[in-house]
């Protein structure tokens, strides 16, 4: 691939996933133009700056996934869009202007502008399991979620899952949009994204799995968890360019979980935590899960990272940076 066509777009670049794919962008020798709220944020911008490779190849652009247009100077001269920005809220008071109008809207500007360049041969979404797993079918034991599977707005809104929503309805308007202008569109769906954290502020996912680990406090309401790891999310991103046969979308989870096994990972790896007394004589509930098939994403390239792995990592990372400590 010549220098001309490795100039890249990433969008709302300062976030978890973001971050990382940036990262492994420039480590793959790629020109990357990244978008951020604010270039004045120093918590926006100083992690992406330190980067390897930033020096050389990362160019900072501020945009607004609210104005229209507002992404065409990052999108100039790219080869790829990759859309990551969109809020990420559990808990709102007006879902339709804290969530869902950024999250479709901001999809929509983000493919406008890259309609207009004819540089720009595939656009990447970072999309959600949110989008996937909450239709008509329930989610039970012995069920294997896939591809095929897709959340409807109508069960989103009944159960208040406004996220969820957000998300099912963005990837909805991608898909629409890329069809109707010719857009080469690929969608990746991960489930709850765990992992060191490059950016200095805690995201919601790394935040839920601090609360479990500290004091047992849960994010999701069932406690099963849909996890994979933050550089195995960022590199499927960059596979799902790479690759030409790469189409539709991709469920990207590594395993199904309830939180008492990922409290029993964190005490075999930190003993001195013994944070798993609530789990002990039969506390909690074991039961089969469902789950999420793997193959399209492995077909891809995706090497899922073991559980243990992702764990002790995000442990780690969070300890560095004084975010917990024991």
């Amino acid at each position: 691939m010549s220098e001309q066509r490795k100039v890249v777009c990433v969008t709302g670049a300062s976030g978890f996933i973001a971050s990382w794919l940036v990262k492994l962008l420039l480590d793959r020798g790629y020109t990357v133009h990244a978008t951020v709220r604010s270039l004045d944020d120093p918590k926006k911008t100083k992690h992406l700056l330190a980067l390897d490779g930033a020096k050389e190849r990362l160019t900072l652009f501020e945009a607004d996934l609210s104005v229209e247009g507002s992404f065409d100077a990052a999108v100039n001269g790219c080869v790829c869009v990759f859309h990551t920005a969109s809020p990420v809220l559990l808990s709102v008071d007006d879902p339709q202007t804290q969530l869902i109008e950024p999250a479709v809207k901001g999809t929509l500007n983000v493919l406008k502008s890259a309609a207009k360049v004819q540089s720009v041969k595939r656009v990447v979404l970072t999309s959600s399991m949110a989008a996937v797993a909450f239709g008509s079918r329930p989610l039970q034991s012995g069920v294997v979620v896939d591809e095929t599977w897709f959340s409807d707005p109508l069960v989103c809104e009944q159960k208040k899952l406004w996220y969820h929503l957000s998300k099912t309805l963005a990837e909805d308007t991608a898909v629409k949009f890329a069809k109707e202008n010719g857009l080469e569109l690929v969608s990746i769906n991960p489930g709850y994204v765990i992992g060191p954290i490059l950016q200095p502020t805690l995201n919601l996912t790394s935040e839920g799995i601090m609360g479990l680990i500290k004091n047992g406090k849960e994010l999701l309401a069932d406690g099963v968890y849909r996890t994979v790891d933050v550089r195995d999310v960022a590199n499927a991103h960059i596979l799902a360019f790479e690759n030409p046969e790469a189409n539709g979308r991709y469920c990207l989870v590594g395993k199904v979980v309830p939180s008492f096994e990922i409290i029993k990972i964190v005490d075999e790896l930190y003993p001195s935590l013994d944070r798993s007394e609530r789990y002990k004589d039969g506390k909690h509930v074991e039961h089969v899960l469902y789950n999420v098939s793997r193959v399209k994403a492995e077909s891809l390239g995706v090497n899922f990272t073991p559980l243990e792995v992702s764990i002790k990592d995000t442990i780690e990372s969070l300890k560095e940076k004084n975010l917990l400590s024991f």
